[in-house]
């Protein structure tokens, strides 16, 4: 058994326009893998294919099916359809966090026609699978804060979220307007940023080969369903506006969370934001420590945390161990963690989710100052 990293680029991030990690000459990965696949050795614990994801997978989509059903059909006052509202933001956020983001990194089962319908359950809720794999799995996995490489930190005018990207006059006030605009997040890739994404074969700075075949099928096939669910089956037995206005408030608490889940772990204080040494296109740390480097856990005591965002906030065990299900994060996480200490790597993790939240209220309010580091 040997646990599997994502420590391989993919293809297109090998490009000679790409940064290059340097040879792990210390032997951290490799002591990593092998406290790692020890841990499995003596436990005898399946790094896939856990039976406890199964049934926390049943239980979510019971709870997602339970959520719309009385949202949609059983919510006689606005009192009632509040806390429907979150409920069901929540389930939709939790198979994202938990049924997806295993599948999609291979982590949810031994076999990949198993973790290609854990990965479709994002085209359910409204996103799409194919562009989260490069967005994600690619882009963002190969180079976490690596400012015109990682365009999960590029916002483009919107926002500053690393030191060398450009400040703004109005990144002033971003430490208080970001949380509005986290809001619209779900809303716009649903109807509008993954249909331009495809269109124009673009993520950012990145061309991505255009869905064909079955993964275009796919695509619009999950639009048209989640389009179907979330406007149109409420349509026929709610007024147009009242449709409007709940899905507004479903789709505001789904980009809150998603959004501010993934800044806790790579825009906050204490991550760091690399980039090629100049001249050389070289990163100046190998591929493990970067990660450990640019990544901050979170609430890692709080069972409750852990179970809702599907282990997220052990960011670090994730970025190093990918295609291990998001079950083993807890164990693993003492583990790496001690490895860090041997070898000197810097090993951050915030005691509790507000303390993240602060941390990354914090670090939007310094790059949006004007005496902050230039872009």
């Amino acid at each position: 058994m040997s646990a599997r990293t994502d420590h391989a680029p993919h293809p297109l991030a090998l490009s000679n326009t790409r940064p290059k990690f340097p040879r792990d000459a210390a032997g951290f990965l490799t002591e990593l893998r092998r406290r790692v696949d020890a841990y499995f050795a003596e436990t005898g614990q399946s790094e896939r294919d856990c039976w406890r994801m199964y049934l926390k997978t049943a239980v979510i989509l019971v709870w997602l099916a339970t959520s719309y059903t009385l949202l949609v059909f059983f919510a006689p006052t606005v009192w009632v359809a509040i806390p429907l509202v979150i409920s069901f933001a929540l389930a939709i956020s939790a198979v994202g966090f938990s049924i997806q983001h295993d599948g999609g990194h291979h982590a949810y089962s031994r076999h990949e026609w198993v973790n290609k319908f854990a990965a479709m359950s994002l085209d359910l809720i409204g996103a799409s699978s194919y562009l989260w794999k490069w967005k994600h799995g690619v882009f963002h996995h190969t180079y976490p804060n690596v400012p015109g490489q990682d365009t999960d930190i590029d916002a483009g005018v919107v926002a500053r979220l690393a030191p060398q990207q450009p400040r703004r006059w109005h990144h002033r006030w971003q430490h208080l307007y970001l949380w509005v605009l986290y809001g619209v997040t779900a809303s716009m890739w649903h109807m509008y940023g993954d249909f331009r994404e495809v269109i124009v074969g673009r993520i950012g700075p990145h061309k991505i080969p255009r869905p064909k075949g079955w993964d275009l099928a796919i695509f619009i096939g999950g639009k048209a369903l989640s389009i179907a669910l979330l406007w149109g089956i409420p349509m026929m037995v709610h007024e147009w506006w009242v449709v409007l206005v709940f899905y507004a408030a479903v789709t505001a608490v789904v980009g809150v969370t998603l959004t501010v889940v993934f800044q806790l772990a790579h825009c906050v204080e204490e991550a760091q934001f690399p980039e090629p040494v100049a001249g050389t296109g070289k990163m100046e740390d190998a591929w493990a420590v970067h990660q450990v480097l640019t990544t901050v856990d979170f609430a890692r005591n709080s069972w409750t945390v852990s179970w809702l965002l599907g282990g997220l906030n052990f960011q670090v065990v994730h970025h190093l161990f990918p295609r291990v299900s998001h079950i083993h994060y807890p164990a693993l996480a003492r583990i790496i963690e001690s490895a860090c200490r041997d070898f000197g790597v810097k090993y951050v993790a915030h005691t509790s989710l507000l303390a993240g939240i602060v941390s990354h209220f914090r670090w939007l309010r310094r790059m949006g100052r004007a005496d902050a580091v230039p872009g």
